[in-house]
């Protein structure tokens, strides 16, 4: 039995209470109720609250309503004893071949383990990263690409049907510094004053050159425009191939361009007026944002005829809707942290509810720390240290379990030192090391001639109810991790799943010794250390980190 199971045994208690007139519940029985790990021990298996929260809807005392919860709760299958605590709290104890039957569910369902139907329906577009491409990924983008990837498996886990999209910028400012550093440095010339420097902008205009030869033979103007064409394409694709190597794809990249050319910024202003909601002032049209919360109205196309940059986030929104997205989530840099009201009023200007059509996501800075000190810039790089830096110093999993280890609103130091040490403080080899040794303790048992076989009665010790218990929590980890946008939760859920796997296996001897016959309890805990197995795969997946069996 697990937690939403016992959540619907308390409901259909809670139902049988007032068909028989015991209880009254004037808005109707809730269809589930709160059910969680006590946090001390003797206080059971699980703890609920609901006696609390619905007796004086029903017209009694908490207490009296939890007693007359917990008498017809005892009868229940699977429930061994319920105690009331306090002012009404209850505490279940489960039956241990209820308990122990958590095993078995979670070897069967197997990689489908987890899932639910909690975002079933939903049409999500996740977009992420989004970096321009005027040099390599940098660490800020890193975080967006490892937390971004693992919501959107979160997404899919529970239901979602996503898509994932990098808005690619080719269109503005910065693609001209981009495109005039490459000019500069083919002629032998410093960057521009604004431009960008470090040894990628010297290989990319070098394989400029080769591509197209003629490039040397043309004016400052057309030379540049082939830097623009060809050096952002060659940049893009060594961004793409980077992201890939992390194990992040896109299943669309959309371009800025695209919106001016295809009248997408025209669409979105032309709804917009139809709405009410635009103005002409000072020879500019502008957009009524300040009567949707932002701190001032903004300029969408200037004065002198030129669309401003909010143009494009209208066109591309308005785009993404029309493509029939429920939800739109985009992932934004600390410093874009005042672009939040501006979008959000953006969002109800269409007639959209921020929050639910449109959500903002904010990470905040990524420092890597070797030898305690913080690196500051990459040789290649100039500036920046990249995603190919991070990856070279610690690996792909690693990097991407530890930018997804932690609240993505919330700065963090990345100690390499720390990272790449095969010890117990490294958590991502915690984990995979935990999955190993399952994995080698299966192998043991097939070499011993030692099948799985189901007796979840037999499953009573104290450490292999800890383990079940949170086997159990597993579905519920994903499910608020999706909620509340955090992959972080399913990253510490599963160093605490390993620690109580090792806790286990120091108390209960699984295989038996020399010449022991084999029992049934032996089977049993091997379909409990095949059930861990499945989880920290199925954990580890979620966050894109491989699960290895050898270490």
């Amino acid at each position: 039995m697990n937690p939403d199971q016992l959540s619907e045994t308390i409901v259909d208690v809670l139902t049988a209470l007032v068909a028989d007139g015991a209880v009254t519940l004037p808005d109707g029985v809730p269809s589930q109720v709160t059910v969680e790990r006590p946090r001390q021990k003797g206080h059971g298996d699980y703890a609920t609250n609901v006696a609390l929260q619905l007796a004086k809807k029903a017209g009694t005392n908490p207490r009296a309503f939890a007693d007359l919860v917990a008498e017809r709760l005892r009868a229940s299958d699977g429930v061994a004893e319920v105690e009331v605590a306090g002012p009404g709290f209850l505490n279940v104890t489960v039956e241990a071949g209820a308990q122990g039957q958590v095993a078995t569910d979670v070897v069967a369902a197997g990689e489908a383990y987890g899932s639910s139907d909690a975002f079933a329906g939903e049409k999500i577009n996740l977009e992420f990263v989004s970096a321009n491409p005027t040099g390599p990924l940098h660490l800020g983008g890193v975080r967006w690409a490892a937390v971004g990837d693992a919501l959107g498996r979160i997404f899919t886990k529970t239901g979602a049907e996503v898509t994932r999209e990098y808005y690619f910028n080719d269109h503005g400012a910065q693609i001209d510094r981009f495109s005039s550093s490459l000019l500069a440095s083919a002629k032998g010339e410093p960057a521009p004053e604004d431009g960008y420097g470090g040894q990628y902008i010297h290989d990319i205009a070098a394989a400029v050159i080769e591509k197209r030869p003629d490039v040397k033979d043309l004016d400052d103007a057309a030379a540049q425009e082939v830097f623009r064409e060809v050096g952002v394409d060659m940049m893009f694709d060594e961004i793409k191939k980077s992201l890939h190597d992390f194990g992040v794809d896109f299943d669309v990249y959309f371009h800025e361009k695209s919106l001016h050319d295809s009248g997408a910024v025209e669409r979105a202003i032309a709804r917009l007026t139809e709405m009410g909601n635009t103005y002409e002032a000072d020879g500019a049209l502008w957009l009524r944002t300040e009567k949707y919360g932002d701190d001032k109205d903004r300029v969408i196309i200037r004065s002198n005829g030129t669309p401003a940059y909010i143009s494009g986030d209208l066109g591309y929104y308005l785009d993404k809707r029309e493509r029939g997205f429920d939800r739109c989530f985009i992932m934004l840099g600390a410093d874009h942290h005042g672009y939040v009201g501006r979008m959000n009023a953006m969002c109800s200007a269409f007639g959209d509810e921020p929050g639910k059509n449109l959500e903002i996501l904010i990470g905040q800075m990524v420092n890597l720390l070797r030898d305690g000190e913080p690196m500051r810039m990459s040789k290649r790089n100039g500036t920046i240290v990249s995603i190919d830096d991070l990856v070279d110093a610690i690996g792909v999993d690693a990097a991407r379990y530890a930018l997804a280890r932690y609240h993505s609103d919330s700065p963090i130091d990345i100690d390499l030192d720390l990272w790449s040490r095969a010890t117990n403080d490294n958590p991502v080899f915690t984990v995979q090391y935990a999955h190993a040794r399952v994995s080698s303790l299966m192998r043991n048992a097939a070499d011993l001639g030692v099948e799985a076989q189901s007796h979840p009665e037999l499953l009573s010790h104290e450490k292999e109810g800890e383990l079940l218990r949170a086997l159990a929590e597993f579905p519920r980890v994903i499910k608020a991790a999706a909620e509340l946008r955090e992959p972080h939760r399913v990253a510490r859920y599963l160093e605490e799943l390993a620690g109580t796997y090792h806790r286990f296996y120091d108390s209960c001897r699984v295989l038996p010794r020399g010449d022991e016959e084999t029992s049934d309890l032996h089977r049993a805990r091997l379909v409990l250390v095949d059930a861990t197995r499945v989880v920290l795969a199925n954990g580890l997946s979620l966050l894109g980190v491989s699960a290895p069996e050898r270490m």
